[in-house]
Parts: structure tokens; sequence; C-alpha cells
């Protein structure tokens, strides 16, 4: 479906970003394009890659112009521009609505205007049950995805979504961080050791990106089932695979907005969901304001449904986790090369 297609990654110079790049350059795609608002980062793309299918926008996606403008001529959007950090959220909410709500609202608005043929928009875990401000916005966003979707002409422009777990070693997330405080000597700061959390590799979201594209219909959101692992079996399974076992480790407590244990799909959104092997669909409710005229078809049981979260799925031990881990390539890299420094 992407043969000789023009395809446009919002947050492009991300690593959700940079891993779907990777995916798509050496097919028989036509045009890749990067918008985001970090020329530096562009600039090093630019470098590093040196391929003539790689065109690159300077903008923000609180710019309607500047994104209707980068989404011209293109076929597929996958929009992964975000503030995703939950303790800067907290401090700067309405910052996070500005990217992930009202950002959002421009993309789809430019993809509708250009008739761009399909669009996935990243979500979050944070985004079920949400108790911080990243999680609050995102839900908004998963909100606005489904309400456009509703009054496009689905024979021009498909909107869908995908929601996210902890993807392993993104930018900013805690793998990284430990392995910088090992490598600096330093103790590894756990918030709770008994939180628990999805465990997704970079390589599983961008086959769920796939996934959406080539299965989506308007307003569908797409969650890949997914182990999950506490943060204390987390950090135990690095200190053994980088021959620390004996590294310290602090307890600091949980930071603004952190929850014990994230939702991938809610208890109300399981009743609905289709069960698609290795992922979930999540259906848009396609009814109007008009409740009268829909009749109620059978008991859902909602009582007896729960929801799919980090503390009831699959659990990994300090082994399973480790396993995980090595699925990672720059955690191999690490244990074959035992004096590289990570800012390399």
């Amino acid at each position: 479906m992407f043969k000789d297609k023009t395809l446009l990654i919002t947050g492009g110079t991300g690593s959700f970003g940079n891993a779907v790049l990777k995916r798509f350059l050496d097919t028989d795609i036509t045009e890749i394009r990067i918008f985001s608002r970090d020329e530096k980062k562009q600039d090093d793309m630019r470098k590093r890659y040196n391929n003539s299918k790689l065109k690159f926008y300077i903008g923000d996606v609180r710019d309607y112009q500047a994104i209707l403008n980068a989404s011209r001529g293109v076929d597929y959007i996958y929009h992964a521009a975000a503030l995703k950090q939950v303790p800067s959220c907290e401090f700067h909410p309405m910052e996070a609505v500005k990217t992930n709500v009202l950002g959002t609202e421009n993309v789809l608005e430019a993809a509708i205007t250009n008739e761009v043929k399909r669009v996935v928009c990243l979500s979050t875990d944070k985004a079920v049950y949400p108790i911080n401000a990243m999680g609050i916005s995102k839900a908004m966003m998963e909100k606005v995805l489904v309400a456009k979707s509703r009054n496009v002409d689905k024979n021009k422009t498909v909107i869908c979504g995908t929601r996210y777990g902890n993807v392993m070693a993104s930018r900013g997330s805690v793998i990284p961080l430990f392995v910088d405080l090992i490598k600096e000597d330093k103790a590894l700061t756990i918030t709770d050791p008994n939180m628990t959390r999805f465990m997704m590799t970079l390589e599983d979201a961008v086959d769920l990106v796939l996934y959406a594209f080539e299965h989506g219909n308007n307003g569908d959101i797409f969650v890949q089932k997914a182990p999950a692992a506490t943060i204390e079996a987390l950090a135990i399974a690095l200190r053994e695979l980088l021959e620390v076992p004996e590294h310290p480790i602090n307890i600091i407590g949980t930071r603004h907005g952190e929850k014990l244990y994230e939702a991938l799909l809610s208890r109300e959104e399981m009743i609905a969901a289709e069960d698609m092997g290795d992922y979930f669909r999540i259906p848009p409710d396609l009814r109007d304001l008009n409740y009268g005229k829909y009749v109620e078809e059978g008991d859902q049981r909602i009582a007896e449904v729960v929801d799919y979260n980090s503390h009831n799925t699959e659990r990994l031990d300090v082994e399973g986790m480790k396993k995980l881990l090595l699925k990672l390539t720059f955690i191999r890299f690490i244990r074959e090369n035992k004096n590289y420094q990570l800012d390399e």
C-alpha cells in the first residue's frame, strides 16, 4: 500500500519517528517527510541517512498553516508529535493542551483539507483513566480523533489511532536513564518497586502502526497486547545484564502524576473491543445524541468485565525481562563494548 506513496511523520525526529522512518526507508515508498520544530535534530538526520527520499519540514503542529503546507500531496500521515513527559506536563498543562490537543486538531484538519488517505495518531496508556495532565491531554486527543472521524468522507480520508504502553529505550524513558546512572556509577532511582508498566520494543510499536495503516477504519484505536514488569524487576534485570548485580538502588517515591499501574483498555472499552489476536481494536461509538431510538441488545454484563492493565496482563520476572531487554540493539551493544560512552 505504500508503493510510490508519500508519508509525513510529525514529530519525526523523535524515537517513534526515527523507528518508523527506518522501517520505511528501504521500501519502495517515494518520499518521507519529517515534520518537527527541531532544526538541529533534522540536520543530524539529514547527514546520518543521506537519502534522497527524505524531505525535511521545520514547523510546529500548533501552527495550522505549517502543517497544512507540509501535508500537501501526502498520502499517509503518522502523527507522533507530542509533549509526553509526565512531570513537565504537570507543571505546564496548557503547553500539553496546545501540542497534544490543539496540535492534533490542526494535523487532522490539514489532512482532511488535503485529502490525505490515512492518518494514524499515536496515543498512550496514560489516556485511560487519566490522572495527569499528559494523560488527560492524550485522552482529549483521542476524543478529537474520534469526533473528526465521524464527519470525514471515508472514501477520501481515514483517521484512526494507536495506543502504547512503555516503549523500551524511547527518548526520555527509564531504561536509558538507568543505563546512564550505571555508567556514571550513580545509584538507580526507583519511584516504587511494585509499580508495573507495559513493556514494548520500538519494533513492536512500528508493527502496530503498520497494522493500523492497513486495517484501520475511521475512529478505530488499536492496542497491542503486551507483557508488563515491575520497575524493580526491570532494574535488577539491567544490573545483571550489565554485570553490576550489586549496583545500589534508591527508592525515591512516586513522582508528580504517576500511577501504580497503567491500563491500555478501560473496562468500558473492553466490552466493545474486538480481539484480533496480537491486538485489540476499539471501535468508535457511532450513535448520535438521539439515544431514544437505540434499543439495548442483550445484557452486556459490564459488572463482570475488567480493564486490561499492567497489573493483570502477563507478568515478566527478572529472567523474562532480561530476554526482552536483549532485543534492544543498544543493550546488546553496551554488553559487547564495556567502554562504550552513552553520548556516542
